[in-house]
């Protein structure tokens, strides 16, 4: 019987199946059950909620709930004390093959120099440098943040056009804000056809990419270290996350598409979408590339568009005209109430 019982209810006492649930129930609401009643779930007895009544063999009598309780929370007890005890276990085997490690001179010609941390500015200077003078052929490139500063563009002008005099093309990733900066409109006026440009509402962090053979990507939030990564693998991760973006972004020669909604720029579009997906102000503000100031100043121009007097009244027309990305409740339009680290270059 028991092992019958163990492969029609593989459940423990915590999640009992639907038939053992209302049998033992029925036996702790009468004080005991029928043995007979009792055939179809051989997991009562197999775990101990029922056993024989020692009156009359025939019946069977239910343990108490406080005990079965008391019983599940030893378990739970003795599967923590043993968990406890593999991560000592494990511990201390790091620690031992952390010692034989420090030892050991790693064989040359292994993957440690596939990836590289670069500390400091001059360092990750340096690197990118070298890995322009050997790019012979292109560059992708990811810039996150809003309006590029006039600083941050002329920081890298130089190896820019130095790519551009071997005949490298480059493309350039940035969000719709940069669109607004007269220094990049400069910035890409001079580099000509050698530079292509497109823009989305939100970019991954800062990506450069030379020759798909070695990329750049931040290791800290204020970007003063870097990541320089040779492995095939990971560069080609990153060569085909950028190759999807470039589809979806939008050529910057290209206007923004209107959102289809009177009232509502673009703009408010892309954070109402992340209002919808719970973001606070500053994570909005740090996605789209623009100060927090101007992320509260366009939620409340949304607002006052859409007639939310609250931040939850808010969520609720964004969604009803559909501006959290999912289909409209109604094919009918919604009437809206009148108002009132170095860079490539």
């Amino acid at each position: 019987m028991a092992g019958h019982g163990a492969q029609e209810h593989p459940h423990g006492a915590d999640r009992l199946c639907a038939a053992g649930d209302r049998v033992y129930s029925r036996a702790v609401r009468r004080g005991r059950v029928s043995r007979r009643d009792a055939e179809p779930v051989p997991c009562l007895l197999e775990l101990a909620l029922l056993h024989p009544d020692p009156d009359d063999m025939d019946w069977l009598v239910p343990t108490s709930p406080q005990e079965v309780m008391t019983r599940l929370l030893r378990g739970v007890y003795d599967e923590v004390s043993a968990s406890q005890r593999r991560v000592g276990s494990a511990v201390e085997a790091f620690e031992w093959y952390a010692g034989l490690g420090g030892r050991a001179a790693p064989p040359a010609g292994t993957e440690g120099t596939a990836i590289r941390v670069l500390d400091g500015l001059s360092r990750i200077q340096a690197a990118m440098d070298e890995a322009t003078q050997a790019c012979t052929a292109e560059v992708l490139t990811v810039q996150p943040g809003g309006i590029r500063r006039e600083a941050e563009l002329s920081e890298g002008l130089h190896r820019a056009l130095a790519l551009r005099g071997r005949g490298v093309r480059m493309r350039d990733l940035y969000t719709h804000v940069a669109r607004h900066g007269q220094g990049l409109l400069n910035y890409l006026e001079l580099m000509g056809d050698a530079v292509e440009a497109r823009t989305l509402d939100e970019v991954i962090d800062r990506l450069i990419l030379f020759d798909r053979t070695v990329a750049f990507v931040p290791a800290n939030t204020d970007r003063t270290m870097a990541l320089e990564l040779r492995h095939p693998a990971l560069v080609a991760y990153l060569v085909t996350v950028f190759e999807r973006l470039w589809r979806l972004a939008i050529p910057l020669t290209a206007p923004l598409p209107d959102t289809g909604i009177e009232g509502i720029s673009h703009r408010e579009q892309s954070i109402a979408a992340l209002l919808a997906e719970g973001h606070q102000d500053a994570v909005i503000a740090e996605r789209l590339g623009i100060s927090v100031r101007t992320a509260r100043a366009h939620i409340a121009r949304l607002s006052e568009t859409l007639g939310a007097a609250s931040r939850t009244q808010l969520g609720v027309r964004i969604a009803q005209v559909g501006l959290d990305g999912s289909p409209r409740s109604t094919p009918a339009p919604v009437t809206l109430p009148d108002r009132g680290f170095p860079t490539a270059r």
